[in-house]
């Protein structure tokens, strides 16, 4: 099944970074498109990434694991919105 313009993506990531560089990768993280900084405590930042596809979702991430001062980066939930179909029927299950 292929993704199709209408699908909205949403994801859900930790970013660990090194402690003295922590402020640095958050301003970057702060001007990235589709990234939103939703909490951080001691090098783990938690995003939240949009986007139309899990193509563009995976290549954000992967952009964001290779900024200076980044030691990790993993996805942990991502949630796919389908456009809803006549008849009042939604396409995504509950």
């Amino acid at each position: 099944m292929s993704d199709t313009p209408s699908d909205y993506h949403v994801s859900s990531a930790v970013v660990v970074a090194v402690p003295a560089m922590e402020e640095q990768v958050l301003a970057t993280l702060s001007r990235m498109k589709n990234v939103e900084v939703y909490g951080h405590q001691g090098g783990k930042i938690v995003v939240v990434i949009e986007g139309t596809s899990t193509g563009m979702l995976g290549e954000c991430l992967s952009q964001i694991s290779t900024l200076e001062g980044v030691v990790a980066a993993n996805m942990v939930f991502e949630h796919v919105e389908k456009e809803e179909i006549g008849n009042d029927r939604r396409t995504d299950a509950a």
